[in-house]
């Protein structure tokens, strides 16, 4: 990890720190973004960046999000984990491997974005990661405790009953447990790790997809159900 990303958690910890101070607020999990080829070209960044979720931000399936609250709303559509174990560092970075056995649920999950208008052209990752990764909460669908294979999980947006996107969960840097190994590498070396029963967003199937009112997005993951949000 580099100073400058290193300072820009720093940044991030200090805004999540006084967002708990202001708001009363918990950490309930972590978002994983750019972890897919179409990500990564979409944003010009090349690396996954990782975000802290405010458990109260956290709605299940059929939430009705206000358009007006947010500087600009976006969904981004993932494979939610839920952890069953801890994983602090055990002297070596985690692999595939590692993980499995450290995973209780896993469900269809739509993250909450707002990018405040961000120009996707100049995107800085240091500022980026400083506001949190643009995390804003997530829409999950109902938990399976019988670990698919994730990578082959088939994922499909609909707009209003429409087909707008398609993806894999082998389009998260591989599969999906490839992520939460980064993620937990990631915040061992910040001197952090993750808990039991934290919700790990693993990153985006598809693209971000910006949304207005009077609109409803649904998002099937494969023999794993789905889960569903609208805009007001």
């Amino acid at each position: 990890m580099t100073n400058e990303i290193a300072a820009a958690y720093a940044a991030q910890e200090r805004l999540v720190a006084a967002a708990e101070r202001r708001t009363g607020w918990h950490r309930g999990g972590y978002k994983i973004g750019l972890t897919s080829a179409r990500m990564q070209a979409m944003c010009k960044i090349d690396t996954p960046i990782a975000g802290v979720i405010f458990a109260e931000t956290i709605v299940p399936s059929g939430a009705a999000l206000a358009a007006a609250t947010y500087g600009r709303l976006a969904l981004e559509f993932e494979i939610g984990l839920r952890l069953g174990r801890e994983l602090p560092p055990i002297g070596k970075p985690y692999a595939f491997a590692d993980l499995a056995g450290a995973v209780a649920s896993v469900c269809p999950a739509i993250e909450i974005v707002d990018d405040r208008n961000a120009d996707y052209a100049a995107l800085d990752v240091h500022a980026l990661i400083a506001e949190n990764s643009w995390n804003a909460g997530a829409v999950c669908g109902p938990d399976t405790a019988a670990l698919p294979d994730l990578a082959a999980l088939e994922g499909t947006v609909r707009l209003d009953g429409e087909v707008v996107d398609r993806g894999a969960g082998r389009d998260v840097l591989g599969h999906p447990l490839n992520a939460l190994a980064w993620l937990a590498n990631h915040l061992n070396a910040l001197g952090g790790c993750l808990h039991p029963g934290d919700l790990v967003m693993t990153g985006n199937l598809v693209t971000t997809k910006f949304v207005r009112p009077g609109e409803t997005y649904r998002f099937d993951l494969t023999n794993l159900g789905w889960v569903e949000v609208t805009i007001r």
